[in-house]
């Protein structure tokens, strides 16, 4: 079921997200879930959703999980670094992101997001850190 809450939230705050279609599933400070469908316009040759693409999803999910954990005064996030290990492709279906904070300080939110297919297999894992504004 779509976060229609969190989808407008993604939207708003990330125009980019409108473009590359992604919906909410859920949001909270404990976990942010969203998805990618694929399509052909986000593809390599073969078909393969490209890893660019699966890097904007994990990207604005974990942004979503880190402002979600601002400490108080926290104005918003900015991404100052990202891991990504790929560990296979998506040929059709979704992506689904899913984010959890690892780390929420005063300056630094560090947020772990993977990304599984439709079947449920680990696509990508990222780690990601965001410095609080």
């Amino acid at each position: 079921m779509t976060d229609t809450a969190g989808t407008a939230l993604f939207h708003q705050t990330m125009p980019f997200t409108v473009q590359l279609g992604i919906e909410v599933l859920e949001h909270s400070a404990d976990v942010v879930r969203s998805r990618l469908a694929w399509a052909e316009n986000l593809c390599t040759l073969g078909g393969v959703l490209h890893g660019g693409a699966l890097m904007s999803l994990a990207d604005a999910n974990g942004a979503v999980c880190a402002f979600l954990n601002l400490p108080e005064g926290g104005q918003g996030t900015t991404t100052i670094e990202s891991k990504t290990n790929f560990l296979r492709a998506i040929r059709d279906g979704h992506a689904v992101a899913t984010s959890r904070p690892l780390h929420a300080g005063r300056r630094v939110i560090v947020v772990e997001t993977e990304i599984h297919d439709d079947a449920g297999k680990l696509v990508a894992k990222v780690t990601q850190s965001q410095a609080v504004l």
